[in-house]
């Protein structure tokens, strides 16, 4: 099994060098960051992840090692292999440094539009002439992104889902301008790495935010109109609707912050009402419920804790 795993790696690496795509810089080590570093690095690609703060990348590497480890107790890996994936990643705090000889960047950043584009600006400016510019967005537009650099065409979105080493789906987003070249380069990439790539354009969430939020956004709905309690609501769509994780739960692990941002986004994007987050949901991100990342959110998180609490708040 695993010696299959490594042969499969040598192969989609040498896909990617067909596809003119050796060296692949992911600009964030957060969550997503940490996950495409690892996806790409254990596929054999040299992998640069670049930050502002060195002891965030640290942390990162120490995440994706964790990770690999998961691996190797399940026999899908080996300690050579994770050595040498390792291997692969090089940090850097400097944008000029990581992108310089790099044939595919991946952003990864906060979910704001104003930050991407102070991003691609750079990276057009930056980054070598064939280089790829792709964005890890669940929500923004590529086509207003990719308007901001001098190379449109080479702009795409590569929509990542988490836990990026497990979920098998890329939404490939293609903007306006984005060329058929470019689409049919990321589609193979996707696949080289073990995903599944699926070809969507450029519309307010794409396609799965574009469905999935919105439900997420009725259930707080149901939620704050007192129509069911959360274990209700997340049990009759886990029970109901053979839902591994309810909707209130997965809004939890999303980010109610990052919720509520596609779903601004949705609602400017389409100027329909019925896009319009949920006064509760609004009122927790600005009070500081975001759910897993901040430790409260529809429901408590306890650290080493896998104890599914509703929150106290939400206790009659």
């Amino acid at each position: 099994m695993v010696l299959e795993m490594e042969s499969v790696s040598i192969k989609n690496q040498n896909i990617g060098m067909s596809l003119g795509i050796k060296t692949v810089t992911v600009i964030g080590s957060g969550t997503m960051g940490n996950g495409i570093c690892h996806v790409f690095a254990q596929n054999g690609f040299n992998v640069h992840m670049m930050d502002i703060n060195q002891a965030a990348m640290d942390k990162a590497l120490a995440t994706i090692g964790k990770n690999m480890d998961r691996q190797i107790a399940k026999g899908a890996f080996t300690e050579e292999a994770k050595t040498n994936a390792l291997g692969c990643i090089k940090t850097y705090t400097s944008l000029e440094e990581a992108v310089k000889d790099c044939d595919l960047v991946v952003e990864a950043a906060t979910e704001n539009i104003d930050l991407k584009i102070n991003i691609f600006k750079q990276l057009d400016a930056l980054c070598p002439p064939h280089c790829i510019l792709a964005t890890n967005t669940s929500s923004i537009s590529i086509t207003r992104i990719g308007s901001h650099t001098k190379r449109p065409g080479q702009v795409i979105g590569m929509h990542f889902f988490n836990p990026v080493p497990v979920m098998k789906l890329v939404e490939v987003i293609n903007g306006y301008a984005t060329s058929k070249e470019v689409t049919e380069k990321t589609i193979a990439l996707s696949k080289s790495l073990g995903k599944v790539p699926c070809a969507v354009n450029d519309y307010p969430g794409f396609i799965s935010n574009r469905i999935l939020m919105p439900m997420i956004n009725e259930a707080i709905l149901a939620l704050q109109e007192g129509v069911a309690d959360i274990t209700e609501i997340d049990n009759i769509m886990k029970l109901g609707m053979a839902h591994p994780m309810g909707p209130l739960q997965l809004a939890d692990f999303i980010g109610l912050d990052t919720c509520y941002s596609i779903m601004n986004v949705l609602h400017m994007g389409f100027g329909n009402q019925k896009y319009a987050p949920a006064t509760l949901l609004a009122n927790m991100v600005q009070a500081g419920y975001l759910g897993v990342k901040s430790g409260e959110g529809f429901y408590k998180y306890t650290p080493g804790s896998k104890d599914l609490v509703v929150s106290e708040r939400f206790k009659k």
